[in-house]
């Protein structure tokens, strides 16, 4: 054993594994790196955040495991509950040393001793122990003899039927693959488990055999030791208790091995006819039939039956048994009067108040008393986990959950839409705490009933429910808190934001009186009412737009922030120039980027041209607000005047592309954080485009603290939806957000007629020699430098390269700069005339798409040559007044034309619905950024299909991380990042696979 090093501080993550004798293992993962040990690459890489072996639970100590774990190119991938953010780059499996301990059996006891964090893996190890100790507890086990090596094993076996089999089918769905991570050595195989032998990769269901054999067969012997069970017995018999070897002859052997196997298939065949409990609850006026006795009044009739085990629709009940009725039980069986008593007899050991049943000599039925309803329904699970039928009331498997009601009183009624006074979060409420069930508050006369019940299973408001005592009891004891007051902000976050552990109970019915008791039950928007555009708007609305207005000006007369989330095109512009309209209580600040600055001011004097409006951009730029409804800015200015805007009170501060503050600590977000206003407002198509905190530094912005800290946020919602697809988080996410954030798609249905279908056509291009020849020149460069020293050096060619093989997939002369003509040497050149020719004689305009501002400004005059139309080239560089024009312009032409456009500069913000072919020249390899850029033209106003174009050069990266986006889909941006810097994780043998030139690459 190599001496391992001392455990480093940080947080560690116990995992788990089967090793191929069937033994539980445990290592442990920590978050800081562990100091390799010397000699560690012998036999495979060391984990680097492998924890010693002196810092794991007890256990047996054993040689380090190797393990074949997901990494990437720069070593192994964190396990999600260390807590670090993902690592970019092409996962694939690879083999890593880590120190571990074998254990003979786990619980959750053993695994609390761990400081650190349970993986899924030791979870699963855990419900599996718990499984074979149900299965010896329950005695399905049976013994058996096999050969291995020169002499005979005793063992005991596990008989899997009924329910068993089926918890065994889930358990091996659920294995998580790092519990067969480790990798076998040479010629390993399960010989060594008390189970036949299995060869070969050590596939699931043979892992899951060996370890639950294992487990039974240790378990059942540590039983009969505990329990004074020693056979004086030489032979098979001693070696089930002792060792497991044992000497016997051969003639007698085979005869034993042969009735252990028939017994053990006996077994395994199961019943074919088991016994069948049902219970039902008292009726105030159940029906009569002819013959029926009738029960007396509050009694629980508990009913046995005779069920077919592979039919369970196949019912007798017992009566008609005993009168020899059991017609549909012939198929399976001729006996049924034998398997009653005998199932009865054998459940009795379980739920002893069966035996009062079996004093009578025909036991058919039991009546029973409330408490003895509730006894047995506290036995139901054991006696269907033992393989009986059990059915039961409606209402106890889908019982309703104990939780608190909170009952607010806001100072102010429901208001109309227009009120002179506003509220918001920060106005005080009265509050009163109670219980709830079924999302129903109890009554002080149902807290009575409650307290007088002698067991959990009482009647409310006619109907049965049961109440876990120590959770009544809890909440009880949080009623004790009594009422009080809070700020309507504290009441949002306890019953929209807190997990269910940090409260008793969790919050299942909130109401009570004024504006934010409809907040709180999520009713808010229902309140609506739908207002009249105003008389100084100069345009008609969508009924969609109409609502989205008035949904505006409703969160603004209760002052509460909103975020309109339309999808791009859908007209949020005109949208908030409705509101501004309709209310006019000082100077309004909105910020956006550059490029849509001139759009904003060209908007509001198009369709709102009683707002005066003031331009606060350029050198010379003055900040006065004096006779102004309206100052437009960029977030570029906003952070150099950050001073002068926060010295203003605004009315409304407005964010348009609000993503431009996805970054909380970013300057554009800190800097708007500090203007007043009286309301905020934020306008984005994207209101999450990576991760879950950028949805919360926007609605942070619109109404500050309404999701908690930054830190809250991120542990009770961003980790457990992103990294562990927590359902109950996400859904929690959504009735937080819900009254502040208004999200339309095109896809809706009161929207999706107002716009034409958007088609996507990927074109795979050939390659000509000369772009063939320098795409291989710039791959054998790189892969000649790459084994230079230096982290920093190394992503730095790497990115390099990845750039200039791009560039020659674009065309030769962006590469070499030189200036050279570009018809007949590029394969995507080809393929773009040839698009926009198409397009150009069916009497239709385009959107060209290029990264690369040199390539825009090569290709703008060549198009204009080659098809006699003017093609203006929007990028960085071009001053608002040009850019403005140059849209104008293209929107009014009464020609087709050709508009050439850098992708940052004028993938936002812009309404190009001129065109109707959108072609990206190279690839960003961002979905979200070429989809912003293709909704260009896919917006309100557009009337034809628009048809988005994608070059990709064939057989080269373009084509295999185009493949990869296709096939992540709406996550892939979550795979690559927002550029290419994943890239740089790549080992050289991966960047070689990635970069490699296919023969069909070349065309020409």
């Amino acid at each position: 054993m190599v001496e391992q090093p001392a455990v480093e501080p940080g947080v560690r993550v116990l995992h788990g594994f089967v090793s191929a004798d069937g033994g539980l293992n445990l290592w442990a993962e920590s978050g800081t790196p562990i100091a390799v040990p010397a000699g560690a690459g012998r036999a495979a890489p060391w984990h680097p955040f492998a924890v010693p072996a002196a810092g794991l639970p007890l256990g047996d100590r054993r040689e380090p495991a190797v393990l074949t774990l997901p990494s990437t190119g720069a070593g192994p991938l964190p396990s999600p509950q260390v807590g670090l953010p993902p690592r970019r780059g092409v996962r694939r499996a690879r083999a890593w040393r880590v120190p571990a301990v074998g254990v003979p059996f786990l619980d959750a006891d053993l695994a609390a001793e761990f400081d650190g964090r349970v993986s899924p893996g030791v979870r699963w190890l855990i419900e599996l122990c718990g499984f074979a100790a149900s299965l010896v507890r329950r005695g399905r086990v049976l013994p058996g003899v096999r050969l291995d090596g020169p002499r005979p094993v005793a063992y005991w076996r596990p008989v899997l039927i009924g329910a068993d089999a089926a918890r065994h089918a889930t358990l091996l769905e659920r294995m998580p693959p790092a519990c067969r991570a480790e990798t076998p050595g040479p010629g390993t195989s399960l010989s060594t488990a008390p189970v036949p032998a299995v060869t070969g990769a050590l596939p699931p269901e043979d892992l899951l055999a060996v370890a639950l054999g294992r487990l039974v067969d240790g378990l059942v012997r540590t039983r009969l030791v505990e329990a004074g069970v020693t056979p004086a017995a030489d032979g098979w018999l001693g070696a089930l208790t002792g060792e497991p070897e044992f000497d016997a002859p051969a003639g007698r052997l085979d005869e034993l091995i042969g009735a252990l196997d028939a017994w053990f298939a006996q077994a395994a065949r199961g019943s074919e006819v088991r016994l069948c409990f049902r219970l039902s609850d008292p009726r105030e006026h159940e029906p009569v039939l002819p013959g029926d006795v009738q029960l007396p009044e509050g009694a629980w009739r508990l009913e046995f039956l005779l069920q077919a085990a592979d039919e369970p629709s196949v019912l007798v009940p017992a009566a008609d048994v005993w009168r020899d009725r059991f017609a549909p039980l012939r198929r399976w069986t001729s006996f049924p009067q034998e398997r009653l008593l005998a199932g009865l007899g054998r459940a009795t050991r379980l739920y002893p108040a069966l035996g009062d049943a079996l004093r009578e000599a025909h036991p058919a039925e039991m009546l029973l008393d409330t408490e003895g309803a509730h006894g047995f329904l506290s036995h139901a699970a054991l006696l269907e986990e033992a393989g009986y039928g059990v059915l039961l009331p409606a209402w106890w498997r889908r019982r309703s959950g104990l939780g608190l009601s909170l009952h607010v009183r806001s100072p102010e009624p429901i208001a109309p839409v227009l009120k002179d006074r506003t509220t918001g979060l920060r106005d005080i409420v009265d509050y009163r705490w109670g219980l709830a069930l079924g999302g129903r508050t109890l009554t002080e006369d149902d807290l009575a009933d409650l307290s007088r019940a002698k067991v959990p299973l009482v009647k409310l408001r006619g109907r049965w429910v049961f109440l876990d005592p120590e959770r009544l009891a809890a909440g009880l004891a949080f009623l004790a808190r009594g009422g009080g007051t809070m700020t309507a902000g504290d009441a949002l976050r306890v019953t929209r934001l807190l997990p269910p552990e940090e409260l008793p109970l969790p919050v299942t019915d909130a109401r009570g009186e004024g504006w934010l008791a409809d907040l709180l039950r999520g009713e808010l928007d229902e309140r609506l009412e739908l207002l009249a555009p105003p008389a100084g708007l100069t345009a008609v609305l969508r009924p969609y737009q109409i609502r989205g207005f008035s949904w505006l000006a409703f969160m603004d007369s209760l002052g509460l922030g909103a975020c309109l989330a339309d999808d791009m095109g859908l007209g949020k512009t005109i949208q908030l120039l409705t509101l501004l309209l309709h209310r006019r209580d000082g100077p309004a600040l909105l910020i956006c980027p550059l490029s849509v600055l001139g759009n904003w001011q060209r908007e509001a004097e198009r369709f709102a041209p009683e707002l005066r409006v003031r331009v606060l951009h350029g050198a010379d730029r003055t900040l006065d607000v004096t006779g102004t409804d309206l100052v437009l800015t960029t977030y570029a200015t906003a952070v150099l005047d950050a001073d002068a805007l926060a010295g203003i009170d605004w009315d409304r501060v407005v964010l348009d592309e609000a993503q431009h503050i996805k970054n909380s600590a970013g300057a554009a977000s800190r800097a708007v954080r500090h203007f007043p206003a009286r309301n905020r407002i934020a306008l984005t198509g994207t209101p999450v485009e990576n991760r879950l905190a950028e949805l919360w530094s926007i609605l942070d912005f619109v109404n500050p603290g309404g999701l908690a800290s930054a830190h809250t946020f991120r542990a009770r919602f961003a980790v457990p939806i992103e990294r562990y697809e927590d359902e109950e988080a996400a859904a929690r996410l959504r009735q937080a957000t819900r009254p502040f954030l208004l999200r339309r798609t095109k896809a809706d249905p009161g929207i999706a007629g107002d716009l034409p279908s958007k088609r996507h056509v990927r074109h795979l291009c050939g390659m000509t020699t000369e772009q063939v020849s320098l795409y291989r020149a710039v791959l054998d460069e790189l892969l000649d430098r790459l084994g230079e020293p230096g982290e920093t050096r190394r992503k730095g060619l790497v990115l390099a390269a990845m750039t200039k093989l791009k560039q020659v997939c674009v065309h030769p002369a962006l590469l070499l700069k030189d200036g050279s003509p570009l018809p007949g040497r590029s394969g995507k050149v080809d393929r773009l005339e040839e698009i926009v020719d198409r397009a150009l004689g069916g009497g239709e305009s385009a959107l060209v798409f290029t990264q690369f501002a040199k390539f825009g400004g090569m290709l703008a005059p060549h198009l204009a040559a080659r098809f006699g139309v003017d093609v203006p080239f929007l990028h960085g560089g071009t001053a608002r007044g040009a850019r403005d024009a140059m849209v104008e312009k293209f929107q009014q032409a009464q020609r087709p034309g050709v508009f050439v456009l850098s992708l940052k500069a004028g993938g936002t913000g812009l309404n190009l619905t001129a065109a109707n072919h959108v072609v990206h020249v190279d690839r960003w390899w961002n979905p979200a950024t070429e989809a912003q850029a293709s909704d260009r033209a896919f917006r309100i106003g557009q009337r034809r299909d628009v048809h988005v174009h994608t070059l990709v050069c064939l057989g080269t990266l373009e084509e295999r991380i185009d493949q990869l986006l296709s096939d992540k889909g709406v996550l892939a941006e979550r795979v690559v990042g927002s550029g290419e810097g994943w890239l740089t994780a790549l080992s050289t043998s991966e960047l070689r696979d990635l970069f490699a030139l296919a023969p069909e690459a070349i065309v020409d």
